[in-house]
């Protein structure tokens, strides 16, 4: 079985280059999993948005600290067995859910949106004690986790903690892409940090110029999404007969803007 996780998408350059990409590679992959928080203008995502993604052959869209931006969205989170998830880790009276559990070819594959706690304003449950209740209460075939999170030790963390009950375990948020790939001991294929679908020339996915002012004027400044210099970043999972990892490799796929081509 071969999974694909895309990395945060980011306003309509990620969109963009996400669609273009899988129309490219979808046939090569039994689930795909993308974090759509940031795809409606950088914040947030709308039903178009998420319409237009599963049609690209998408199969959950996860999300994090964003999914709130847009209130059209909410409608969507409420539908039973929805595929748009929102952190599992919210309290409860919040729409929507944080897992959701689909057939691929006669295996069960689950899905679980947590949220991090370290480093942000995030007061919802502790996604440590989260995961453990979801892990002890279901049951799947094949378990993925996207941990929406700002530092790399609670990512790490979490993932040794749920080492070797889910298959693979992923970390969004911070749209850099890490280099630490690897199988964990229990047998679960790691990686730090997905990165971001949308613009490289950009700061994380945004115009540098409106970035750069927030550090320079030390206030809050609107941000802009970048463009031009499109990439792709994600991880490609294979698991084999048993659903253990055989093979996992980083996604990384930069395209040129249209004035660097020749």
């Amino acid at each position: 079985m071969k999974l694909l996780l895309l990395g945060d998408v980011v306003g309509k350059p990620g969109r963009r280059t996400v669609v273009s990409y899988l129309s490219r590679v979808r046939s090569s992959y039994d689930f795909i999993v993308v974090n759509g928080e940031n795809a409606a203008g950088g914040f947030g995502i709308t039903p178009e948005i998420a319409s237009s993604f599963l049609d690209a052959g998408v199969d959950v869209i996860t999300s994090g600290n964003h999914i709130w931006k847009k209130d059209s969205i909410v409608p969507v989170l409420s539908l039973k067995n929805s595929v748009v998830l929102r952190p599992a880790n919210y309290p409860d009276n919040k729409p929507g859910t944080g897992v959701v559990t689909l057939e691929s070819a006669g295996v069960s594959v689950q899905v679980i949106n947590l949220q991090g706690k370290v480093f942000t304003d995030f007061t919802g449950d502790c996604p440590f004690k989260t995961a453990e209740r979801i892990l002890s209460s279901t049951q799947a075939d094949v378990r993925i986790v996207d941990f929406h999170a700002e530092a790399t030790s609670e990512k790490l963390a979490l993932a040794h903690y749920v080492d070797g009950r889910v298959n693979v375990f992923v970390g969004t948020h911070t749209h850099v892409q890490t280099a630490d790939e690897q199988v964990l001991p229990g047998g679960t294929a790691y990686l730090t940090d997905l990165g971001m679908c949308g613009s490289s020339r950009g700061v994380i996915g945004m115009e540098v110029k409106f970035s750069i002012g927030r550090f320079l004027n030390d206030r809050y400044s609107k941000l802009v999404v970048a463009r031009g210099g499109e990439m792709i970043n994600g991880l490609s999972v294979t698991l084999d007969g048993n659903f253990a990892v055989s093979q996992l490799r980083r996604v990384y796929e930069y395209v040129p803007a249209v004035e660097e081509r020749t």
